[in-house]
């Protein structure tokens, strides 16, 4: 299949947000930003990134495109698109980060559904629109990632990756005598001493997130790294209206004091661990052994998610042997994979791919002067565990 697809022509008269048909009963529409998150709330595949309310304060400069995907009447799919044009008018990325979703993602023919979800955002970025179309699968559990063999077989060139893709991905559905099993020896160990040491673990509600931060500022200037991430977001995450798409935040305290805590997505089959820390004191206490039991508990028993996904490493060993211990034998570790782009047009592509090429450029840079700061923290995983 070619790498760049022969432009075909946009139905008479479509209008680039109107209503069309995008594969065998699919059709595809553009809905308003503040009916996107509770249409997309109960999806199997909704994630934080393709909310409007998280999207829009993490990228606010770049346009949201809310596309839902309908059969017959009912909502099967859809993809929150952000659409960044690029410099001196050279045309425009359509990024679709982990979407498209799907409803429902144990449907017999939900590989059939996200390719034709594919061919809808293909039709209306790519062909009508001269867009580079830029898709970004998760991580998936076995030795291939369908989604992205999927989008290769299809004429998608492979775009940026990550430094060190790696995720850790928990089995929840387990007994507690099971997950035991599970878990690495140290793990074990380490959060046998933790349930010694008279800890208390609750679910907190957000006006004990001040608690949070203060342990969060310290965590980070403990560590002394620099804060990349999207933490500015998080109580605009709290103030949902939709109680199913509010993250939770858990806290463990050791005599009164609170000392580790997590702030974790629940929506969708797949909670997120979005942000955590841990005292100094909490560390002597092994805290987050016995914080991350309790969450995985409590996901099992109030949630219908299956996994727990705790994000990456960054490249610090610490983070790897802690989730790996964690994840054992019963859940996966995995890589993300690069990014997958399309272009139906040569312009489009050449002036994505640049411009991905010099943003990559900027990162490393980035990542390099962070590592020269006397004191910086240092990535100290080998290079197996890079991409």
């Amino acid at each position: 299949m070619p790498l760049i697809a022969e432009p075909l022509s946009a139905p008479a008269g479509a209008a680039a947000t109107g209503r069309r048909r995008a594969g065998p009963g699919l059709t595809a529409a553009c809905i308003a930003e503040s009916a996107w998150d509770s249409t997309v709330a109960g999806f199997a595949d909704v994630c934080e990134e393709q909310l409007v309310s998280f999207a829009r304060r993490r990228w606010p400069h770049v346009a949201l495109e809310p596309l839902l995907f309908t059969m017959g009447g009912a909502a099967v799919g859809g993809c929150l698109v952000m659409v960044q044009p690029l410099p001196l008018r050279t045309g425009a990325i359509a990024l679709a980060k982990w979407g498209p979703m799907l409803a429902d993602a144990g449907r017999a023919d939900a590989g059939a559904l996200y390719a034709a979800m594919i061919e809808g955002l293909i039709a209306r970025y790519a062909r009508e629109r001269r867009m580079l179309l830029s898709v970004m699968p998760h991580a998936a559990p076995g030795e291939s990632n369908p989604q992205y063999d999927y989008l290769m077989a299809r004429g998608f060139r492979r775009g940026a990756g990550f430094d060190f893709p790696d995720r850790y991905i928990v089995a929840l559905r387990l007994s507690d005598e099971a997950r035991r099993g599970h878990l690495e020896q140290k793990w074990r160990y380490h959060l046998r001493k933790s349930e010694q040491a008279g800890l208390a673990f609750e679910r907190a509600g957000p006006e004990r997130l001040a608690e949070f931060d203060r342990l969060y500022e310290a965590m980070t200037d403990r560590k002394k790294f620099h804060d990349y991430s999207a933490y500015g977001t998080v109580p605009a995450l709290f103030a949902r209206a939709d109680a199913q798409l509010r993250p939770e935040l858990f806290l463990v305290s050791a005599a009164g004091e609170v000392v580790s805590g997590a702030i974790v997505s629940k929506a969708g089959q797949r909670a997120v661990y979005l942000y955590g820390a841990t005292s100094a004191r909490g560390l002597q206490l092994r805290a987050g052994y016995f914080l991350h039991w309790q969450v995985m508990r409590w996901l099992r028993d109030n949630t219908a998610a299956s996994w727990y996904d705790l994000g990456g490493t960054d490249g610090f060993r610490g983070l790897h042997q802690f989730k790996k211990g964690m994840v054992g034998s019963a859940g996966y570790i995995r890589p993300l994979p690069p990014a997958a782009n399309f272009a139906a047009y040569r312009l489009p592509l050449l002036a994505g791919e640049t411009a991905f090429a010099a943003r990559g450029a900027v990162q490393r840079l980035q990542r390099l002067l962070d590592r020269l700061r006397p004191g910086g923290a240092r990535p100290d995983l080998p290079r197996e565990h890079a991409r």
